[in-house]
């Protein structure tokens, strides 16, 4: 789907899909029922201008869903950075050429693949925006999640770690998140990754320095995690 206020850029978008082949492609003029048509039908690719009339483009991304690779088209490059934070994954320039419209759908195409993947693992891999690329990560791999801001940071086994533009609530509260337990208002751990743990802090696998659990998080985790020893 294409939302933008100026006919002839959603011409230009019209025929560059004719182009590129195996598109099936719906416009919009209006923002407001644009939104509402990519929230019911949640195509794989949306395009979507920034400054469109009295609608602003970075407002409606954030109602998107999540599933839809977004591609801004602007002609503003001032937003690019916006595009960023809002984990889109291209951002192509007003006028475009066919050659950069390519690359995007390619983009596109390996973020689609990439989230095709992940679903065919079920529950034993997660698919995360990183950066304007989608990344795969195994959920037995993750140790421990941190909150940054606006950011998360995930710590894996190997040492490597994937920043992703999204609240710690709702990474943890994707359905394949089993194992994390949150212990603090910042971090969320993997509790089968613990290796000793007192009221205050963690020691996790192949994480030297602990991590803290908070106070009004305490009693709940200390008990959980004795359980879970237990048993």
């Amino acid at each position: 789907m294409a939302i933008d206020d100026e006919p002839i850029a959603l011409m230009v978008i019209a025929r560059f899909c004719e182009r590129y082949g195996g598109i099936e492609l719906q416009t919009f003029c209006e923002p407001t029922i644009g939104l509402d048509a990519v929230v019911k039908e949640k195509p794989d690719v949306v395009f979507l201008d920034i400054e469109m009339n009295d609608v602003n483009g970075l407002d409606m991304a954030n109602s998107l869903p999540p599933e839809c690779c977004l591609i801004f088209t602007t002609a503003h490059a001032k937003y690019a950075v916006n595009g960023f934070d809002l984990d889109a994954i291209d951002f192509l320039h007003k006028p475009f050429s066919y050659e950069r419209f390519n690359k995007s759908m390619e983009k596109a195409q390996r973020n689609i693949s990439l989230t095709e993947q992940a679903v065919s693992h079920d529950k034993e891999s997660i698919v995360i925006k990183k950066s304007y690329n989608n990344v795969i990560i195994r959920t037995a791999d993750i140790i421990y999640v941190e909150a940054m801001e606006n950011y998360i940071k995930i710590y894996l086994e190997d040492g490597a770690c994937v920043i992703s533009h999204t609240s710690l609530k709702n990474f943890i509260e994707m359905p394949q998140q089993l194992e994390l337990m949150r212990i603090h208002r910042s971090f969320a751990i993997n509790a089968s990754k613990v290796i000793s743990f007192n009221k205050k802090e963690v020691t996790l696998k192949g994480h030297f320095q602990p991590v803290p659990i908070g106070r009004l998080y305490s009693s709940k985790v200390y008990a959980a995690l004795s359980t879970k020893q237990k048993g």
